[in-house]
């Protein structure tokens, strides 16, 4: 983790109440969009090792039997 500095620590010790409120929203949305963006690397990393497998495509058949399978398996855990 980046430290941060100090000059920065004393102008967020000066803001006001609502101005701290923004500047937190805005914290929450940069570390939002940044795990969004390293999600999106790891899903191309995934998937560039999906492809590289060569496999042949699922059948629509197929795709719905995992779908069945995933639901049946998450009522089970909530039940």
């Amino acid at each position: 983790m980046a430290a941060i500095e100090p000059n920065l620590i004393q102008k967020l010790q000066k803001l006001p109440p609502q101005r701290l409120a923004e500047v937190a929203d805005f914290v929450e949305f940069l570390a939002a969009r940044e795990a969004r963006a390293e999600a999106g690397e790891r899903l191309g990393a995934s998937l560039a090792k999906l492809d590289a497998l060569n496999l042949p495509p699922l059948s629509d058949e197929e795709i719905a039997a995992e779908i069945q399978t995933a639901r049946q398996e998450r009522a089970v855990r909530r039940a």
